[in-house]
């Protein structure tokens, strides 16, 4: 058995902590190739087109795989012209700059940056003309979500005075002292363009998560609800507001089953539309669309029995919104009559294209047609484009030099219990039909998620073990986004129940397609897909190599270990305090000695969506219970990992355990296990 620690004075220089059988990482040619190349792929953020069309603003890394950002402009319809970096002072790289919005008269850009010696967060303004960037505020706090007033006199943030931010992704701070005595909400606050001048406008008492001006600069829609403000997202009502009083007033209160999301005001201020739906995750939307009068009333659905999930919406018009929607295992753009509830698909592809929420890439001018998104898919690595919806033209080319390590990528469709599902399947480089493979299942996030077509990244993406000589397979199951409402809900009090029952039937459907040996299929995902790889391997033998990234193997005992648990009340139903039958039934930790697989536990210290004590819990059972084990938890991490060290070093670990138990040439190998 390998278990080691290593000492040290604090946990954010240790190396990491490893404990199990854990295999060496490899070091073999083929995989350093792929994870170099990935490594190097160039991401890009915050990607936004000024109302007028003419120019388009991103961020991208300073140095591929780093937080840090630098921002770009462009004015892509000018011949030979070249994207411009907005320096806000001489360092090229050292600090982030990031949230750009473009000013209503398209004049000016204002983002945030942290380039002073204090390090906080602070507002910026570039002007088109030219120059150096000018700072605006001078705050100590968390600022984010930069709106300008629809007259352009004003900027509002929302403002976490003295406070931190980043949202349950993040790591959770050190857990000492007297725990839940400090809550910061996040506020809306004002900033005066001409002296940098700031006061708060929504009551202290309540944590603000979004919000919108009214068109008349009057006034504000917001979601809000009482901090702490990573927790009870999942209990935040529609609000409407005075910029001057201070002073906000429900205007909706959803059913506990519904969050809200992306509230926008019509043009002519009558209305308010927003997304509604079961979200597991702040800024992961997916829902319906509805619209309600600004002064309150009843909220009309108007996408009620679609089969999609809304993601985001803009208002084109007094009657037309444009918007995002989950769809097919892709998305689409489409218009919607706010009147007659009439749509039309302007777009849709494969590729996850959306407006607002976590990690948006669409953008669009105030002419309703002209666009800025940054595209990927498995054949295309991503870049800036710009240009009429569906009629895009490439802006940059960081990625150039991309090339696939993995084959052809399909959709897969498949019956199960009455309803469709959908998923991924992507094939081995040099896929050659008359031999037998391995194969990898990795089940998404959420489970409210989706995943769509994209281009791997240095981040947990089995798509790199295609390039490895490995199917990969991606189901989408019930809980899902993409096919509407009732999908999405089919697993409320049923965790990994029914949705196992749709990725086993997903599997038998691939397994009829190529050759897959039986006996070299494996499981893995991050989050609920981490859970359920934990769920997976305690109902089925099956799978005969697991990796488990930052799972879940407890419900009752992670009820009251994480630090969001709002979440979990809109699918069970009830605290585990008052209903913990419903928790057990979908606990790992339940059927823990039916385990047979061999699995990796992967987790974050500081995790605060899936703490780490979760793993520890199901890795010290599989322990005692003789199942192959490990467990490496990475220092300083939170849900997200952000050092790139830790990110690689999750892959090549994953690839060496299914290496280990899959890798073996299968080719005549006998079909059984089933």
């Amino acid at each position: 058995m390998n278990m080691r620690r290593r000492t040290c004075s604090g946990l954010s220089t240790c190396a990491w902590v490893v404990l199990g059988i854990t295999p060496a990482c490899p070091q073999s040619p083929k995989i350093d190739s792929v994870l170099k190349q990935l490594e190097q792929v160039q991401s890009f953020e915050d990607v936004t087109i000024s109302p007028d069309g003419q120019r388009v603003s991103w961020a991208q890394p300073a140095r591929t795989g780093e937080r840090n950002t630098n921002i770009y402009v462009l004015e892509w319809k000018r011949p030979s012209a070249k994207p411009e970096r907005i320096k806000v002072n001489a360092s090229e790289e050292f600090y982030r700059e990031h949230g750009a919005a473009w000013s209503p008269d398209s004049s000016q850009l204002a983002f945030l940056a942290n380039a002073t010696a204090e390090g906080d967060e602070q507002v910026y303004i570039w002007s088109v003309r030219g120059g150096k960037p000018h700072q605006l505020t001078h705050l100590k706090g968390y600022m984010t979500d930069i709106r300008w007033s629809p007259d352009g006199r004003r900027l509002a943030v929302l403002y976490a005075e003295n406070g931190g931010g980043g949202g349950p992704l993040e790591a959770v701070p050190p857990q000492t002292g007297v725990i839940g005595s400090d809550i910061h909400n996040q506020r809306i606050a004002v900033v005066d363009l001409g002296n940098g001048s700031m006061h708060q406008v929504s009551p202290s008492e309540l944590n603000v998560y979004e919000f919108d001006w009214s068109p008349d600069a009057r006034r504000f829609a917001a979601l809000a609800a009482p901090g702490p403000g990573d927790n009870n997202w999942w209990t935040a009502k529609l609000y409407e507001g005075s910029i001057e009083a201070g002073e906000m007033h429900s205007v909706y209160d959803p059913p506990a089953d519904r969050q809200l999301a992306v509230p926008r005001w019509s043009p002519d201020g009558k209305r308010i539309a927003f997304i509604g739906g079961l979200m597991s995750d702040a800024g992961f939307n997916g829902g319906n669309i509805f619209v309600i009068q600004s002064e309150g009333g009843e909220a009309r659905d108007l996408t009620e029995g679609r089969n999609s999930s809304p993601s985001g919406l803009l208002w084109h018009s007094d009657r037309e919104l444009v918007f995002t929607e989950s769809v097919d295992g892709g998305s689409a753009i489409s218009t919607l009559n706010a009147d007659t509830g009439e749509t039309e698909t302007l777009w849709k592809g494969s590729e996850g294209i959306h407006y607002a929420g976590n990690f948006p890439n669409f953008s669009l001018a105030k002419d309703g047609k002209t666009s800025a998104v940054v595209r990927s898919s498995w054949e295309r690595a991503p870049e800036v484009w710009a240009g009429p919806i569906g009629n895009w033209k490439q802006l940059t080319e960081s990625n150039a030099s991309q090339q696939p390590h993995w084959g052809k990528a399909e959709s897969v469709l498949w019956d199960d219990e009455g309803s469709r599902v959908q998923g991924w399947l992507v094939y081995p480089e040099n896929f050659d039909p008359a031999k037998r493979y391995p194969m990898v299942v990795e089940i998404h996030g959420g489970p409210a998620g989706l995943k769509t077509a994209s281009w791997p990244s240095a981040r947990f993406d089995m798509s790199v073990m295609a390039g490895l000589g490995y199917f990969v397979f991606f189901p989408n199951p019930r809980g899902s986004y993409g096919e509407g409402e009732a999908f999405t809900k089919a697993n409320v009090k049923d965790f990994g129940h029914g949705d196992l029952r749709d990725i086993l039937a997903g599997v038998d459907t691939v397994l009829k397609k190529v050759p897959i040996d039986l006996n070299r299929i494996g499981v893995t995902g991050w989050s609920y897909g981490g859970f359920m790889t934990m769920w997976t391997v305690t109902q089925t033998n099956r799978f005969r190599a697991a990796v488990a990234g930052a799972g879940i193997a407890n419900w009752k005992s992670y009820y009251g270990e994480n630090s969001i648990d709002e979440w979990m009340i809109p699918y069970f139903g009830a605290s585990v305090y008052d209903d913990p039958a419903v928790y057990a039934k979908s606990s790992p930790i339940e059927f823990i000695k039916q385990v047979k697989t061999p699995t990796l536990v992967v987790v974050g210290e500081r995790d605060g969506e899936c703490p780490a004590p979760q793993s520890f819990e199901f890795w010290h059972a599989l322990k005692a219970l003789n199942v192959p084990t490990g467990l490496v938890v990475y220092p300083g991490e939170g849900h997200a990992f952000h050092d790139p060290k830790d990110r690689v070093d999750v892959l090549r670990r994953t690839l060496a355990w299914f290496d280990r138990y899959l890798g073996q040439p299968g080719e005549n190998a006998p079909i059984t296990g089933q």
